[in-house]
């Protein structure tokens, strides 16, 4: 998962100059001791540096960079920072200065229109409109890379968000996998049966607790989850409250983890058999493979079903972004890379070393499971729906967040944890528009 973009506060306008004011003050300190493993920030012939939150991509940066360079002449020279916090101020601060890299990866959405607001960033319309003709990116996901109009990201991958499932244990247990809500259900009731958690679900780390409100809510009524997290739609009506309700039910009868289960450990526990599916990313397919588990062997993966067959099928889609900052030392060097980044050939690389779906539909995962995937989504016409973390304003996601990490823990009823994420909505999103004004 895409690290940037986990922070945000629930507080109102003074407590956020606060917080901003924090900000400044740490990133000056991470920036003057250092702020991420590798080589400088400044120039270097035949590369462009990039900044990232997820040291274990380098050594795919650089082998994507080997096929960058043979387009532009130019290599990737990751500079890796593991605090996301620390990450995160570092850019913020830097972003208009020479001290920012050529390129930063980054989060889609409000994340990225968040960073947009401070300014800072290079229009990259123009290359997206280049890959648009060529047909290497979805114009659906425009909206998720802009402000203001302005297309200001490239999409560095795209992942889907189902439910991994072990192929031994349901061919065992003469389970299929399910096409519909009916099916679903019969496979929990026949792993519960025998001794098998059904569903891994987690608010360890905080964002986990994210993904099954959004599965949920999006497979009740995907029209509904658009317009809620477009600030259209409140938290308390019906669709909301049935997901909630579907949740808890889930919850009562033990068909879930414990929330403080750690999703690290969830494919060695689809393959010890301690639980059925484990609903997360599919960058976790490369989790899958590190387990000893082979794609389309030991395990398998499909996109939950509608709660009713009459509602659209519809996935949940994740995208991490590059950026491109406006005085960035190697700026020619970074535009290069950028309008070079979704060639064919320089994807298929970068798809093979994440084990996922690239963010150009014409190049095919290399994994037979998300390959799979891809054509399932294509084939049922499925409503791409982005990621909760990206959708709303970083503030109000933040403290909804946590609102839902309180309801797994026991400690909020469905109706209340809805009430006080409808609240701050109200609030969050009254500041979000006045500050846009």
């Amino acid at each position: 998962m895409s690290a940037t973009g986990r922070t945000g506060s629930a507080a109102g306008p003074l407590a956020r100059r606060r917080f901003l004011a924090g900000v400044a003050a740490g990133a000056a300190a991470v920036t003057a001791g250092g702020c991420a493993r590798g080589e400088s920030t400044s120039a270097q012939p035949g590369t462009t540096s990039i900044s990232n939150d997820n040291a274990t991509w380098d050594e795919g940066y650089r082998s994507a960079g080997s096929e960058l360079k043979k387009i532009t002449g130019y290599a990737l020279r990751p500079l890796s920072n593991p605090s996301v916090t620390s990450y995160q101020q570092v850019v913020q601060m830097t972003l208009q200065t020479s001290k920012s890299s050529d390129l930063v990866k980054w989060a889609s959405g409000y994340q990225l229109k968040r960073l947009a607001r401070a300014g800072g960033l290079t229009d990259l319309s123009r290359v997206w409109e280049r890959y648009a003709a060529k047909g290497w990116v979805r114009g659906a996901s425009r909206d998720a890379v802009s402000y203001r109009g302005k297309a200001l990201g490239i999409p560095m991958y795209e992942s889907y968000y189902v439910l991994f499932y072990s192929k031994p244990v349901f061919r065992k247990l003469g389970l299929a996998e399910p096409g519909s809500w009916s099916e679903l259900l019969h496979c929990a009731e026949v792993l519960k049966r025998n001794g098998i958690t059904p569903f891994l679900a987690s608010q360890s780390g905080g964002w986990p607790a994210i993904e099954w409100f959004q599965e949920l809510v999006s497979k009740v009524d995907p029209r509904f989850y658009q317009r809620l997290v477009d600030g259209d739609a409140s938290y308390t009506d019906a669709p909301a409250r049935r997901a909630m309700d579907i949740w808890h039910d889930f919850m009562r009868k033990g068909w879930m983890t414990a929330p403080d289960f750690d999703q690290a450990r969830g494919p060695g526990a689809l393959k010890e058999a301690e639980v059925g599916m484990f609903l997360h990313g599919t960058w976790q397919a490369a989790g899958m493979s590190a387990a000893g588990m082979k794609p389309g062997t030991d395990y398998g993966a499909f996109i939950l079903p509608a709660v009713r067959s009459s509602t659209p099928k519809s996935v949940i889609a994740e995208s991490g972004v590059f950026v491109v900052p406006s005085r960035a030392s190697s700026h020619d060097a970074a535009m290069a890379n950028v309008g070079a980044w979704l060639d064919p050939s320089v994807q298929r690389v970068w798809s093979d070393f994440l084990q996922d779906s690239s963010a150009n539909p014409k190049v095919r995962s290399s994994n037979p499971v998300v390959a799979g995937l891809q054509r399932d989504i294509v084939r049922n016409r499925r409503m791409p729906l982005v990621r909760y973390w990206e959708a709303s304003p970083p503030s109000l996601i933040q403290g909804n967040t946590n609102d839902l990490g309180g309801f797994m823990a026991g400690q909020t009823s469905p109706a209340t944890t809805l009430r006080r994420m409808q609240e701050r909505a109200h609030d969050e999103w009254a500041a979000w528009k006045r500050d846009e004004a």
